[in-house]
């Protein structure tokens, strides 16, 4: 079996409170306050290979949204050595602004995402307003492109994208959100993206507060607990929790990594 080194990439950050990230805050009977997020990729290192797990935000879907950039995606790509022009597989877990903003550092790269995920922001509601916030119109459209080009890899529930990385559609946050389980040296890792932003998200049943479907959104919840307690999954990482990077050894404020190089 093909083992895997995980790199976190921190590019970003911002403050806010706990009543914009958590769904109806005010029903759990608790004061608002301040809470952080950072904004993550991932690189995959196996033999030979690397696989790089969404893209991050680009510079205008940052500055729309008044996010700060610690580090451009594509100076942290260039400085792990990933190399772009070879085309490495992409993950999309979902299409998120801030998942999706440099697709185009990756003109030769195929392109996985869940077919869901594909077919309701190229669909007709992915323009109502409470969902299309999240999203920036022209990175569709390079998708849309990318499809066009043959480099689409839609897949329904779950695909092996090479030994050792598998694929999972779960869904809640966004129609196709997708996890990734990845064989590493030191256990399997699930790179949980959006499917858990924060550890406390996970561990309280606490939903966040951009959600295509509730009830997925729980079960989502549930079933990465069933991985992680039958031992399916050993390291659980969210998409946007600030402890991650040191709770997996992280000292410079950008990279942690999981497992040996291969």
């Amino acid at each position: 079996m093909q083992r895997w080194q995980v790199v976190i990439v921190r590019y970003g950050t911002r403050q806010t409170v706990r009543s914009d990230v958590y769904l109806n805050h005010h029903l759990y009977g608790e004061p608002d306050g301040p809470i952080g997020m950072d904004y993550f990729f991932w690189v995959l290192r196996g033999t030979g290979r690397t696989i790089v797990v969404d893209t991050g935000f680009s510079a205008a879907g940052g500055a729309n949204r008044k996010r700060t950039t610690l580090i451009e995606p594509a100076a942290a790509l260039d400085a792990l050595g990933v190399d772009r022009a070879a085309g490495p597989p992409v993950v999309v877990t979902h299409a998120h602004y801030d998942h999706i903003g440099n697709l185009g550092l990756f003109p030769m790269s195929p392109v996985s995402i869940a077919r869901a995920e594909y077919d309701f922001w190229t669909g007709p509601y992915a323009n109502r307003t409470l969902l299309h916030h999240s999203v920036e119109d022209d990175e569709i459209a390079h998708l849309r492109q990318v499809e066009s080009e043959g480099r689409l890899r839609p897949f329904a529930d779950e695909a092996v994208l090479a030994p050792g990385v598998r694929l999972i559609r779960l869904g809640g946050h966004t129609p196709g959100q997708t996890v990734v389980l990845v064989d590493t040296s030191a256990g399997p890792v699930l790179l949980a993206s959006d499917a858990v932003h924060y550890y406390e998200e996970y561990q309280r049943s606490m939903p966040f507060t951009q959600v295509a479907n509730l009830i997925d959104m729980y079960a989502g919840f549930e079933r990465i607990r069933g991985m992680v307690d039958s031992g399916e999954v050993r390291y659980l990482v969210p998409g946007h929790d600030p402890a991650t990077l040191a709770r997996f050894g992280g000292t410079d404020g950008t990279y942690a990594t999981i497992g040996e190089a291969p």
